[in-house]
């Protein structure tokens, strides 16, 4: 067994994510439900593979034996990161996963302190949305002395994967919340606000959403009023049948959607700094960052119970993956 286990690698994103680990010459292990989808993969890849539901914690903790690190691709992150997170727990195992969904941050913040005794690590999010949108903050706030306040939004372009759109549609909460003097409140989900992306068109109209953030960021930096936005462009939300849509964006799809993080951070002076980051897009993203986590992990960066991408490794942490800039407004 290698010491790195992807799980869901025959997944949209598992299989971009394995793909990427054997670029990297990664030791690893694919893992997942579908015996025929993973041989094939193991096969094309030159690795190993375990078949492994998550119903019997016996069974899952049998599967984890002799590994370091688990990277969860498989979603809805609903029904995986719990029994995932408990058997890493149990079995000294750092969890990585690329959740867009809070279930897996409110569970990790449960179990911070269980996973601090057991010497494990938490990492949900370390790849995607999370990492950009917490790294663009930790960057921002390097100039600002007292940050008290951060609006944040992700613009998101190009098809989504039929996984994503039916995790989405599994996590729809009926609550818009934002971080308000620390505490998380509901938001008015009419309240829009511009940004600017720096991509040519200006200020464009935002919505809010409950996005992970409301939760790392307040870890990462303790900025105690977050809210959280989201731009769409073209067919980034289908509304079709979600069983219809092809597996994933195109590679040339991907290449012609980047994606854009804009913020504005507030000091208790009353002062305001923007900034944005460019980006790939999201599915070219969270692969290669969620796999460059797992080889930094690999070789000790490592930091026992909840921790976020942009606190374990920096907001440098972002600039791994090529195409990536900062910029200040």
């Amino acid at each position: 067994m290698a010491n790195l286990i992807i799980y869901g690698a025959t997944g949209y994103t598992g299989r971009l994510a394995s793909e990427f680990a054997k670029s990297d010459n990664l030791q690893f292990t694919v893992a997942g439900k579908s015996e025929s989808k993973l041989k094939a993969l193991a096969a094309s890849l030159g690795v190993e593979y375990r078949i492994f539901a998550l119903g019997d914690p016996k069974v899952v903790d049998a599967a984890l034996q002799g590994a370091r690190v688990l990277l969860n691709c498989s979603g809805p992150f609903l029904h995986t990161a719990e029994p995932l997170i408990e058997a890493c727990i149990r079995n000294g195992v750092h969890y990585l996963d690329i959740a867009a969904e809070l279930d897996s941050y409110e569970l990790s913040e449960k179990k911070h302190e269980e996973a601090k005794k057991a010497n494990v690590m938490l990492l949900p999010g370390c790849g995607g949305s999370v990492a950009m949108l917490g790294c663009l903050t930790n960057y921002m706030i390097e100039g600002v002395a007292n940050p008290i306040s951060i609006d944040i939004a992700l613009h998101v372009a190009g098809p989504m994967s039929r996984g994503s759109a039916i995790s989405a549609a599994e996590n729809l909460t009926s609550k818009c919340l934002k971080r308000l003097d620390g505490k998380l409140v509901d938001q008015d989900s009419g309240q829009t606000i511009y940004f600017d992306f720096n991509d040519g068109r200006g200020s464009v109209s935002c919505f809010p959403a409950t996005l992970p953030d409301v939760i790392t960021i307040w870890r990462s930096t303790n900025i105690p009023n977050i809210r959280t936005f989201v731009h769409v462009a073209g067919d980034a939300f289908p509304t079709e049948n979600l069983n219809s849509l092809a597996e994933g964006p195109t590679a040339k799809q991907r290449e012609s959607n980047p994606y854009h993080v804009a913020a504005t951070v507030t000091g208790s002076d009353g002062a305001t700094t923007r900034a944005v980051l460019h980006t790939v897009n999201g599915y070219t993203f969270t692969p290669l960052a969620s796999v460059e986590a797992a080889r930094r992990v690999l070789m000790g960066e490592v930091k026992a119970g909840f921790q976020t991408p942009s606190r374990l490794f920096g907001y440098r942490f972002v600039e791994a993956i090529a195409g990536s800039t900062f910029r200040d407004l």
